[in-house]
């Protein structure tokens, strides 16, 4: 099978790390410079897609197979300003969650699910079916998780290593909240937390402004 993907170079690895090295990978960093990696065989992994939304038009003549990172925004919203047969799944494309035991994928059309089970099949990997949401259900579970943390040291409550050791003691979880935000990049833990408050207005998605701090400070 050939995997193109469209982000950067830990992307790629993410990506060989995860599906194994029995598969052709292609990559590209631009959806400019994808157009011409295209075909209907190819499974693309577009990592980009979050933060060029408008990169979608490069899949406007596509018939083939597309995932699409989703943990700034929604599969719908991705897809909703284009005409197309490609077909599209939702995937978290920030570091740690795609290479996972079970894949979470969101659905466009229930009639997909069946080219969903082929495509995971030949990819080797479980998956799970999940809502179309951004940032699908573990990453804002755990973004969430890593954000109370923020406010718990923002309001001097107890030390980083005290927090991390009290949840993964009380919890069994394999890592602390900062572990986690270490891993996964505080950047992309804010822009998840900041899409998915914009999405809903729910309050228990407001950034803490500590780890908004932190984010920005690695711009």
């Amino acid at each position: 099978m050939e995997i193109l993907v469209i982000g950067n170079k830990n992307n790629l690895n993410e990506c060989r790390q995860k599906f194994g090295d029995q598969h052709v990978y292609r990559f590209t960093r631009s959806h400019s410079a994808a157009e011409e990696l295209l075909n209907s065989e190819t499974i693309t992994f577009d990592f980009k897609i979050g933060g060029d939304p408008d990169g979608i038009g490069l899949y406007k003549n596509f018939d083939g197979v597309v995932f699409l990172d989703v943990s700034k925004r929604s599969l719908d919203k991705l897809i909703n300003t284009i005409e197309t047969n490609a077909t599209f799944f939702g995937f978290c494309g920030m570091p740690i969650f795609l290479d996972r035991e079970v894949l979470e994928i969101s659905l466009h059309q229930k009639i997909d699910l069946e080219q969903l089970e082929d495509v995971c099949r030949n990819l080797n990997t479980k998956f799970a079916v999940v809502t179309d949401q951004v940032g699908l259900i573990t990453p804002r579970v755990i973004c969430m998780i890593i954000n109370e943390a923020f406010f718990s040291i923002q309001e001097d409550i107890a030390s980083r290593g005290d927090i991390n050791l009290a949840m993964k003691l009380g919890t069994n979880y394999p890592f602390g909240p900062f572990e986690w935000c270490a891993k996964i990049g505080a950047k992309n833990v804010y822009e998840l937390l900041a899409a998915v408050y914009e999405s809903t207005k729910e309050e228990r998605y407001k950034v803490c402004e500590l780890l908004k701090e932190e984010a920005e400070a690695s711009y």
